[in-house]
């Protein structure tokens, strides 16, 4: 069993933050996978799917906590006890700042960079679970990261942060079969830029040849 859990704040004054990068995340997962309809449950939304990868089918949960970010690690710990998972069961998606706006990393333990979120989960459940980290840039200025987290992605954002969410969503698969490194794989060509088309070559150049 695979729990995905994606990290935001409930509530529609919150639904386009970029702290909210991953609760988009795991709803697009949601979507793209036809999961179950939403339930509550361990103070989060729940809901159950299938996610099938090279490996078959792995079921999967996906939980959008609903006690703000500060105190995720409640509802992490609730879903991982009930479930009796082991950290490397868990994957959760979230906002990077360290990382370039459109960036993607998966990593397992590691700091938690501040991330309030992150550092709620790890005092509930240890630190050794799987990452999924969107980067959304820093602003530069350290008194200015709380706004800037707590804002709307801007307009020109949706140009990398639509196909991004897709492809995520496309590429969960590899993250139920346990192969992270593929699951970036699949992303990184899922949102490379197009190739451009290359110029015929000179007829004048032909007929030197």
């Amino acid at each position: 069993m695979l729990l995905l859990v994606g990290l935001g704040n409930p509530g529609a004054a919150y639904q386009g933050h970029r702290h909210n990068v991953g609760f988009m995340a795991v709803d697009a997962i949601a979507r793209a996978h036809n999961f179950g309809p939403v339930r509550v449950r361990f103070r989060g939304e729940l809901r159950e799917g299938t996610l099938s990868g090279a490996k078959g089918s792995t079921k999967t949960l996906i939980l959008k906590p609903l006690t703000y970010m500060n105190e995720s690690g409640n509802a992490v710990r609730e879903a991982v006890d009930f479930y009796k998972l082991e950290l490397s069961d868990v994957v959760v998606i979230y906002d990077e700042i360290d990382l370039a706006p459109g960036k993607l990393r998966v990593k397992t333990g590691g700091g938690n960079a501040g991330h309030n979120g992150l550092r709620s989960i790890s005092a509930h459940v240890g630190n050794d679970y799987r990452r999924v980290r969107i980067g959304i840039g820093h602003p530069g200025i350290k008194e200015v990261v709380p706004l800037h987290v707590l804002h709307d992605f801007a307009k020109s954002d949706r140009a990398w942060l639509d196909p991004l969410i897709d492809a995520i969503a496309d590429a969960a698969p590899y993250l139920a079969d346990g192969d992270d490194a593929g699951f970036m794989n699949k992303v990184a060509l899922l949102t490379a830029p197009p190739k451009p088309p290359s110029k015929p070559s000179d007829p004048k150049n032909r007929e030197k040849e």
